[in-house]
């Protein structure tokens, strides 16, 4: 197992450093991003289906393995797409600026830091396929759903502020339509939920290594709500767009899909206003 894991953290540390190599050779911060999620996932797969032993792959390996495939292919696509078209991503163009000269050379260690947390929720990954219970129990399941719900809630938000950003009528503004306007970030809201899923493949009789999975959606929680998720995102949007921006962050939750407030005040037959998606 020792073995297994450092294979891991190797995978990251080679993929980050040539994620910090593509973008000092092309100048766009987004594709990180894409090598972020490509290689977070096949840390994942590879944790799930590496051969220990004689041990014979199990239907949960399978299972969580084809689940961490779907995720990761269907981000990285997402993000490749976004990095194409744009020249760089806004919140590494902020630390561009803050960090001056020493640009690189922090970036660098900053992705060995992202390595890092990807190792770390790859362990939950991990403890979810390598369960020894047999076959496949409820909870197992309602993993499979839970995921497969994220990562269909993800990709609707995406499409959603894709639509959004492509009709030019929208241009400079700030909108609350769809899921935007149920929560200012439910595309994040969705990736944290689908980090749940892990715990409930991991968690039963007879492994009690199980519950350690509980730190795959703890510490996701934790960047995208309080680190590199959340807040460098809203200090751009509200550089970029001022006093419409601090409207919608009024009216519209952070991070949790839930009624804007004015409809909730109003009572159940009040109706949300249409008007527009966050850029």
């Amino acid at each position: 197992m020792t073995l297994l894991l450092l294979q891991g953290a190797a995978l990251l540390l080679a993929v980050m450093t040539l994620a910090w190599v593509a973008q000092r050779a092309t100048g766009n911060s987004g594709w990180v991003d894409v090598a972020w999620s490509i290689g977070t996932g096949a840390a994942g797969v590879w944790f799930a289906l590496a051969p220990l032993g004689d041990m014979l792959i199990q239907p949960r390996q399978l299972a969580v393995a084809a689940l961490v495939a779907a995720w990761s292919l269907r981000l990285a696509l997402h993000i490749a797409r976004r990095a194409s078209a744009e020249q760089d991503d806004p919140r590494y163009a902020a630390l561009r600026m803050a960090w001056g000269r020493a640009y690189q050379w922090r970036l660098y260690m900053f992705l060995l830091v992202q390595a890092a947390v990807a190792w770390a929720l790859a362990l939950s990954i991990l403890l979810a396929a390598r369960n020894p219970a047999p076959g496949l129990r409820l909870l197992d399941l309602l993993g499979v759903v839970v995921l497969a719900a994220a990562v269909l809630g993800e990709a609707v938000a995406d499409q959603q502020l894709h639509r959004f950003k492509r009709d030019p009528a929208n241009r400079g503004r700030v909108c609350d339509s769809g899921l935007w306007g149920w929560s200012r970030h439910p595309n994040y809201f969705f990736e944290w939920l689908g980090w749940c899923a892990y715990p409930l493949f991991a968690i039963g009789a007879g492994w009690p290594w199980g519950w350690l999975a509980m730190s795959g959606p703890a510490l996701m929680f934790w960047a995208l709500r309080h680190a590199s998720g959340l807040p460098p995102l809203e200090a751009h949007m509200l550089r970029r767009y001022g006093t419409s921006f601090r409207a919608y962050q009024q009216r519209v939750g952070p991070f949790v899909p839930m009624p804007p407030r004015a409809l909730r005040s109003r009572g159940p037959r009040a109706h949300s206003p249409h008007i527009g998606d966050k850029p």
